[in-house]
C-alpha cells in the first residue's frame, strides 16, 4: 500500500466472483477494495503492509454466505462496520495509535475475525 507518485489517490480495486472467496495481499490492494460474491468470503493478510500512521485503509465486502479473516500487525486498528448475522472477533491493537483497516462487511450469513501478529 505504499504510495508512488504516479499513482492515483482514492483508486478502488474491485472483485467479483460468483462462487468462492477472494484472498487478497497487501501488495495487491489499494486504499478502498471492494470483494463480491455470492457464497464467498474474503481472506485478507495485511501484516506485510507498510500502512503509514493516521492512514485509513477501507475494504468493503458483499456476500450472501461468507466472512472476512483479517491478519494486520499489533499495531494497526480494525473497525467493523455494515450487516451480517455473525460476530467479530477481535482482541484489539496492543498499543494506541497507529494506522487504521476498515472492514465494512455486508452479508446474510459470516463473521469478521482478526488475527493480529
Amino acid at each position: 500500500m505504499t504510495k508512488h507518485s504516479d499513482e492515483k489517490s482514492g483508486k478502488t480495486d474491485v472483485r467479483v466472483s460468483l462462487i468462492g472467496g477472494h484472498r487478497l495481499a497487501g501488495a495487491t490492494l489499494h486504499e478502498r477494495t471492494l470483494t463480491a460474491s455470492l457464497i464467498g468470503g474474503a481472506d485478507v493478510d495485511l501484516t506485510d503492509v507498510d500502512i503509514p500512521d493516521g492512514a485509513e485503509l477501507r475494504i468493503t465486502k458483499l456476500s450472501l454466505i461468507g466472512g472476512v479473516g483479517l491478519r494486520v500487525r499489533d499495531d494497526v486498528r480494525v473497525e467493523v462496520r455494515g450487516l451480517r448475522l455473525g460476530g467479530v472477533r477481535d482482541d484489539g491493537p496492543s498499543r494506541p495509535g497507529g494506522p487504521t483497516v476498515r472492514i465494512d462487511a455486508w452479508g446474510l450469513i459470516g463473521g469478521v475475525a482478526v488475527v493480529r501478529s
